[in-house]
């Protein structure tokens, strides 16, 4: 089993130490673990964020576990050689279009949520979203009018291809939930998001076991907070996906706590091959001080388990170990509490 480790910048390394940690207290058999630089610290030692070297290790491995990107020092930067590009080079070059991010209500932390308890403990939801197109890989660009304004512009655009094949990773997804799911769009007004609908309305044939419902996604931020319980699973684009899966983990009570996989259509001798990261920042505010939570991280650990090698009995291991902790008090500053980075993965892998 290869794993390309990448910890990334600020709180990445210390967060990635707890997720090996764990990792290392299953006992797997024949784990081989290369460890590479990305991001900030990619650019700093090897002059580009997504480094050759640690490409080639990405793409001769199973699986790649990734902490986090971000460097202040870096802002200045041409916008190519940013830390934030890396991960969206390793998205393109290995080919990872889905990217899957529950959120769930872990049970004693209700009341951390920004939802009254009654609400909140309902929230047990796949948020499915497309990662390789959308206005994040349209054409882009700042230009001067013929009147002197400037004007900046970037190009939205999905070919039915590209939804076809996410939309087959949704229905499957709901498949094994509770057979319910949400296409979220906009096609009241965006040509881009009608023919989104079109082809997922095809696709949904396949699926008659699925119960497959459409919303805008306005009302469905606003569905979040008014009932997040009605939904299972909700696949949409890259833009919308970004920001509906970030409210989704604040009504959860912490982005701290949601795991993400990133996955494609390319298998190993074990699964799909994937990339798995915690859906926060590198938080370089708080590097360095142990005060970080790396049940995400954690977390994504036992996707990558569970979609790249096919061990679902440890992925689900280490995610009751994890609700355990948090059933036990086991909290970071985050959360309210005063446990630090490494406590808090000394107390999963006690729980295992």
């Amino acid at each position: 089993m290869k794993i390309a480790v990448l910890a990334g910048d600020g709180i990445g390394p210390e967060i990635m130490v707890e997720a090996l940690k764990v990792l290392d207290a299953l006992r797997l058999p024949e784990v081989t673990l290369w460890q590479g630089d990305v991001g900030g610290i990619g650019y700093h030692r090897h002059g580009h964020p997504l480094p050759p070297e640690t490409l080639e290790m990405t793409k001769a491995a199973d699986a790649v576990l990734f902490g986090a990107v971000g460097d202040p020092t870096c802002d200045t930067l041409e916008r190519h050689l940013r830390p934030e590009q890396a991960i969206l080079g390793l998205r393109q070059a290995l080919g990872l279009f889905a990217n899957l991010r529950p959120a769930q209500m872990f049970a004693g932390l209700e009341d951390l949520s920004a939802l009254r308890p009654e609400i909140s403990r309902t929230i047990d939801l796949l948020i499915v979203r497309e990662l390789n197109g959308d206005v994040y890989f349209g054409e882009k660009a700042i230009r001067t009018l013929d009147d002197g304004r400037r004007q900046g512009f970037d190009f939205m655009s999905y070919a039915e291809d590209e939804v076809r094949r996410i939309a087959h990773v949704a229905f499957r997804a709901a498949q094994g939930r509770q057979k319910k799911l949400t296409s979220v769009d906009k096609a009241n007004v965006l040509e881009t998001s009608q023919l989104w609908r079109d082809v997922v309305i095809e696709v949904a044939k396949d699926y008659p076991d699925v119960q497959l419902s459409h919303m805008y996604v306005d009302n469905a931020a606003m569905q979040l907070v008014r009932d997040p319980g009605q939904f299972d699973v909700v696949v949409t684009g890259n833009l919308f996906g970004d920001i509906l899966s970030d409210q989704a983990s604040m009504c959860v009570g912490s982005i701290g706590l949601l795991a993400s996989a990133s996955l494609g259509e390319t298998q190993t001798q074990f699964g799909t091959k994937g990339l798995y990261e915690p859906i926060h920042g590198s938080a370089p505010d708080i590097a360095g001080q142990g005060k970080a939570n790396p049940m995400a991280m954690i977390l994504s650990a036992a996707m990558m388990l569970r979609h790249s090698f096919g061990r679902e009995a440890e992925a689900v291991r280490i995610e009751t170990a994890v609700a355990k902790a948090l059933a036990d008090g086991i909290k970071g500053a985050d959360l309210g509490g005063t446990a630090g980075t490494s406590q808090v993965g000394d107390a999963v892998v006690a729980r295992l």
